[in-house]
C-alpha cells in the first residue's frame, strides 16, 4: 500500500490544524493506534445555513466601497491557493480539506436578499457575487441559489457583477443577457493558467481553461460585458503566462483584465507548501522563495495595496508583464459603467 498516497481530485491534502481549537486531532505514531486516520475517504458534506444578513459591506482600502453576496462558505473547487480558506476555520472546520469539502450553503439567501432591497437605507449599490467563495461551485448546478439571487436583483433592477471560474455561469445568460441591456451587469472570469495539467492539480474542480475562453466567448456574443482576472499569479510557476493568457481571452472578446499576485495568508502557507513539494519537488524551493520574496520575505502579506501586487524586482517585472501585454490585446477596450439610478425599490410593481 501506498504511503501518504495523494488525493486526486482535491487541492488541499491534509485537514490543517483550526487556529481557533483548542484540541487538534492528529496523527503522531502510527503504530500507536488501531486504524489509520491519516486519509480517510474524502467525500463532499453540506451544511445549511440561515443568516440573518446577506449583503457584506467591505472595509478593506483595496476594494473600497464594495457589497458582496456569498451564498456558499468553502468551495469544491480546491483552488490549493484560495485566500479564502483560513475563513472556514470560523465555521469549526480546517481551512485544509474541510474547505473543500464541507460546504455551507446560505439557504434562505434570496428571501433574505429581498429583505434587504427592501430595507430603508438600501439605495441600490452594485454588489457582487461572489467576494469570498464561487458562487457557481458544483453545487449550484442543483441548488440555483445563485440564479434565485440574479432574479431577485434583476427584479429590483439593482446592479451585479459576477467573479467566477466555472462555465456554469452560461447558464444564466438569459437574466445576465437582459441585465447586461440595461446596464446592470458586469461578469469576471478568472484564468489562472492555459496549462490543462497544472490546472488539474491547482484548481482541481474547476472548468478547463478550454471552457472559460468559451464562457469568455459565449457571454460576450450576449451582450454581457466580461473582463478576466489573471488571478493569482503565482511566480516560478504561471508569471510566464501572462501573454499568452492576455492574448487568448482578448480573442475571446474579453474588455478588460486585472491581476493579483498569490499570498499564502493563515494555514495557507503550509497546505501550499506540502502540495507544490508533491507536485513540483524540483521547483518547489524555487517557487517558494520567489513568493517569499515579493511579500518582503514572508509568503503573506497583510498590508492593504502591497498585498496585492507585492513589492521588488519580481512583483515589478509581473506588473511591467502585465501592462504590456493588456496594452498590446486591449487597447482601447474598457468595461462600461454601471447604469445609474435605476434601483426600483418596489421591484416589478412599483410605479415609481
Amino acid at each position: 500500500m501506498e504511503e501518504n498516497p495523494y488525493i486526486k481530485g482535491r487541492g488541499a491534502q491534509f485537514k490543517s490544524a483550526n487556529r481557533f481549537e483548542r484540541l487538534q486531532r492528529v496523527t503522531e505514531h502510527e503504530e500507536g493506534i488501531d486504524e489509520d486516520v491519516s486519509h480517510e475517504s474524502v467525500r463532499t458534506m453540506v451544511f445549511y445555513e440561515h443568516p440573518k444578513k446577506i449583503i457584506n459591506a467591505t472595509d478593506s482600502p483595496d476594494m473600497p466601497q464594495m457589497y458582496s453576496i456569498n451564498p456558499y462558505q468553502g468551495c469544491e473547487h480546491g483552488c490549493i491557493y484560495c485566500y479564502a480558506r483560513p475563513t472556514h476555520e470560523y465555521w469549526g472546520f480546517s481551512a485544509g480539506l474541510d474547505f473543500e469539502s464541507k460546504i455551507v450553503v446560505k439557504a434562505n439567501a434570496p428571501q433574505v436578499l429581498e429583505a434587504s432591497l427592501l430595507a430603508r437605507n438600501w439605495k441600490g449599490e452594485p454588489v457582487t457575487l461572489s467576494g469570498n467563495t464561487d458562487c457557481y461551485q458544483p453545487l449550484e448546478r442543483k441548488l440555483e441559489i445563485t440564479r434565485k439571487l440574479l432574479l431577485i436583483l434583476q427584479k429590483y433592477r439593482n446592479p451585479v457583477g459576477i467573479i467566477t471560474k466555472n462555465a456554469l455561469v452560461t447558464r444564466d445568460i438569459d437574466i445576465l443577457k437582459e441585465m447586461a441591456q440595461d446596464g446592470l451587469a458586469h461578469v469576471y472570469l478568472s484564468v489562472t493558467t492555459l496549462d490543462e495539467s497544472l490546472r488539474q492539480v491547482l484548481e482541481p474542480r474547476t472548468a478547463t481553461s478550454t471552457m472559460r475562453l468559451q464562457t469568455i466567448q459565449r457571454l460576450t456574443e450576449a451582450g454581457i460585458p466580461t473582463g478576466v482576472m489573471i488571478a493569482p499569479i503565482i511566480p516560478g510557476l504561471t508569471d510566464h503566462e501572462i501573454p499568452k493568457i492576455m492574448q487568448k481571452v482578448a480573442e475571446a472578446g474579453a474588455l478588460t483584465a486585472g491581476y493579483t499576485v498569490v499570498r499564502l495568508n493563515g494555514a495557507n502557507g503550509e497546505l501550499f507548501k506540502d502540495w507544490v513539494s508533491k507536485n513540483f519537488p524540483n521547483r518547489a524551493e524555487k517557487i517558494w522563495n520567489q513568493i517569499a520574496e515579493i511579500h518582503g520575505g514572508e509568503v503573506s502579506d497583510s498590508q492593504f495595496g502591497r498585498r496585492m501586487r507585492g513589492e521588488g524586482p519580481i512583483a515589478e517585472a509581473i506588473n511591467q508583464l502585465f501592462k504590456k501585454a493588456k496594452s498590446k490585446y486591449m487597447h482601447g477596450r474598457e468595461m462600461p459603467p454601471y447604469a445609474q439610478n435605476t434601483f426600483r425599490k418596489g421591484g416589478n410593481y412599483s410605479l415609481f
